[in-house]
């Protein structure tokens, strides 16, 4: 069995592509167009001038959304070459946008490419394929984070429409969005698995009311970009019910599996492009007489950090290869490992490189405080990471039997004893005196 660590030389020209574009086309864009009012805003010009023929560039390449299926105009493929293009895409902040893998957008497309009419199709789907539209996905609530046991906001038949009442908190990018896929409960007294159902809501419906916009920690601007939302006698006809009635807990394992992944791989550019940092500033400054890069504390952080992210990076790497092989279902142990990886080595390889940044690390002229901000929601956003454990942890049990009597498999004497039966033999070597 050969194990290969290089990618085929065909796709690695892509990969080197990849690479030299966003250096040279994209990343002038997070440093001039920063805002995320103007990244989020399909409205904003800069979208349809600046945005667009860089877009054109990627589609020319054949590298446009390519974790969709060729019929949906992406490349189908596979969760392992998405990882080596999203670690790269992962270092700049307009990259997403410009190669159609941002999320939400991304998984709802899937979505919707399942399970909406052509109409829907034709309405929605395209144009957020091409980029021209932005959309968002409303699960989380007020009340009960993430968990479908506990949610609220409900959906009822009436003739020929669904009602949808409650709310829905963190909807980000509401307030930009052409529509919403909003998950609400159909059968209350159904199992959890069964019990709630995805809805297709444009924006403009009536009754969909943003209470406020929620802004992420210190981040300044009149209203920020998540929304806490209101659906109130929400109506909608009933073929914007998504995969069936009772089948939201299965559609949003399927879709946030994906997003996990995805998150992950970005973040391996993240910590990448801390570490660059750290290495060049290691080595451009000095500190008692003596460049910071040759004082062993210093080392220390770089050894560290390198040997954590390509810890990081194969385990990432592992899990996409896994979801190849077997599916995101059957995947479900190393997505969650993954998930709570990347919040863990982002939070601390960003607050590395920050502090070797001294006050420069600290204040709004370096990116740190906007990666730092990004990687403390990685541990909650998609899922607690805390609930993520738990996953990993009965999967892992089921690979195991309990050990019947008082002692473990392992307790010397009782091994000792069973020996004595089955490799009695083997005695006679032990009781020997050792020769002089």
């Amino acid at each position: 069995m050969a194990w290969d660590f290089s990618a085929e030389p065909e796709f690695q020209e892509k990969l080197d592509w990849i690479r030299d574009f966003i250096e040279t086309e994209v990343k002038p864009l997070d440093v001039v167009l920063a805002q995320e009012e103007i990244y989020r805003n399909k409205s904003h010009p800069a979208h349809e001038h600046v945005l667009r023929p860089l877009q054109e560039k990627v589609k020319a390449q054949g590298l446009w959304a390519c974790h969709l299926d060729p019929a949906l105009g992406g490349q189908g493929y596979g969760q392992l070459k998405l990882g080596l293009m999203n670690e790269i895409i992962g270092r700049s902040v307009w990259a997403p946008w410009t190669f159609g893998s941002q999320a939400p957008d991304s998984g709802n497309a899937e979505i919707i490419a399942h399970y909406g009419t052509k109409e829907q199709k034709d309405e929605y789907l395209q144009p957020l394929l091409e980029g021209r539209i932005q959309s968002t996905f409303s699960m989380t609530e007020p009340q009960s984070g993430s968990d479908p046991q506990e949610f609220t906001c409900s959906a009822v038949r009436d003739g020929d429409d669904w009602v949808i009442n409650g709310e829905k908190y963190f909807s980000s990018n509401l307030r930009y969005c052409k529509f919403a896929i909003v998950m609400v409960i159909t059968s209350p007294d159904a199992p959890t698995k069964n019990a709630s159902s995805m809805f297709l809501v444009p924006r403009d419906t009536e009754g969909v009311n943003i209470i406020r916009n929620v802004r992420l920690g210190p981040e300044t601007g009149v209203e920020g970009s998540h929304a806490y939302v209101r659906y109130e006698n929400v109506r909608v006809p009933a073929d914007h019910l998504l995969g069936g009635e009772g089948n939201g807990f299965v559609i949003a394992q399927t879709r946030l599996g994906g997003g996990r992944l995805h998150h992950a791989m970005r973040t391996i550019g993240v910590v990448q492009r801390c570490l660059d940092m750290m290495c060049e500033r290691a080595l451009s400054r000095k500190s008692h007489g003596e460049l910071l890069s040759q004082k062993q504390m210093v080392q220390d952080v770089l050894a560290t950090s390198w040997i954590e992210i390509q810890q990081f990076r194969l385990q990432v790497l592992h899990a996409a290869w896994t979801v190849d092989q077997v599916g995101g279902h059957n995947a479900r142990k190393e997505i969650a490992g993954v998930k709570i990886a990347t919040a863990k080595i982002c939070q601390e390889v960003v607050v590395r490189a920050m502090r070797l940044h001294g006050g420069l690390g600290l204040s709004n002229e370096m990116p740190f405080f906007d990666m730092l901000q990004v990687a403390l929601a990685m541990g909650v956003a998609d899922g607690a990471s805390e609930v993520h454990k738990v996953t990993i942890a009965r999967k892992i049990l089921k690979d195991y039997e309990p050990q019947e009597g008082l002692w473990p498999r392992d307790h010397r004497p009782s091994q000792l004893d069973e020996m004595r039966k089955t490799h009695s033999h083997l005695f006679e070597y032990a009781e020997m005196e050792l020769p002089v």
